[in-house]
């Protein structure tokens, strides 16, 4: 009954946290890889032959098993659980605000994704930074609480939003093109597909296509924004680290670990979207 009282953004915000648990626990070894991948660079010697996903999947469960694979799910959940709450439900807000009454177009879509993206990121970048070392393998934190307590004494409170412009060049730009191309791809099927009873297989479809593109566009920044919050004190500056991987992996260093990044990222997003339009819907609401 109070759910069914609850104001509309927080019926989305509730749907989006779900959703984001559900995809975050399936798809969190891939972002791990993905950032072993972009931090094993930096300690490889020119000539040395390349690491690729499978070897870096394997190394971890031989040094560390099974579950070291979800090292880092603490802080993920911390970040996605809120965080995916918070995206859907500014992006309810802003679409039922500006969009009441019409679909945007794709101009709109970009700006609509992208706003709400850089509200969730700046909100949540604490917890992805801390997040991100916990992945890297390179610090020893026990728990979220004590890695905060850490970076907060050792390096001050600015570490803990170290790659902010990296953060928001990658997360907005991916989000605002991931909802452009999904709504123009849904917009495009027949109108006996979009309302069949496969609706939900039909929605993923979508999703996986429109995070595929996404992901490889702002696959440069998530190596940047990666570098910068593994070792913020020899990247102070996003410069600093375009330069530090241009001038030693060139242009292909930019896409290291786009193979795990983009099928996480394509997945997560296309079941999040597909849960919290099931849910939205369940709820008699149009997401």
């Amino acid at each position: 009954m109070e759910v069914a009282l609850a104001h509309p953004a927080l019926k989305a915000f509730m749907c989006g946290s779900l959703s984001g648990t559900c995809s975050t626990l399936l798809f969190q070894p891939l972002d791990l890889v993905k950032t072993r991948l972009q931090t094993l660079q930096n300690n490889m010697h020119p000539g040395a032959p390349k690491v690729g996903m499978i070897t870096v999947f394997f190394n971890v469960i031989r040094t560390e098993k099974l579950l070291g694979l979800w090292k880092g799910v603490s802080p993920s959940f911390m970040r996605c659980i809120p965080g995916v709450g918070i995206y859907f439900s500014t992006f309810y807000s802003l679409k039922q605000h500006f969009f009441q009454d019409r679909s945007p177009n794709a101009g709109e879509a970009v700006l609509l994704g992208a706003g709400a993206r850089c509200v969730a990121g700046v909100a949540m970048l604490p917890i992805t930074v801390i997040k991100t070392r916990f992945e890297s393998g390179r610090y020893n934190y026990i728990s979220v609480a004590g890695a905060l307590r850490s970076m907060c004494q050792n390096e001050g409170p600015r570490a803990l939003y170290s790659g902010l412009t990296a953060t928001l060049l990658r997360d907005a730009p991916f989000s605002g093109i991931y909802v452009m191309f999904y709504s123009q791809a849904k917009k495009a099927l027949p109108q006996e597909i979009s309302s069949s009873s496969f609706v939900p297989l039909v929605n993923f479809g979508c999703g996986v296509v429109a995070g595929i593109l996404a992901s490889l566009a702002t696959q440069p920044a998530d190596v940047i924004k990666t570098h910068m919050q593994v070792s913020p004190a020899l990247y102070p500056k996003t410069s600093d680290a375009v330069r530090h991987v241009y001038t030693k992996h060139g242009l292909s260093g930019f896409f290291r670990g786009a193979v795990p990044r983009s099928l996480r990222r394509t997945l997560m997003a296309a079941m999040a979207w597909t849960v919290y339009e099931q849910l939205m819907a369940r709820m008699g609401l149009k997401s």
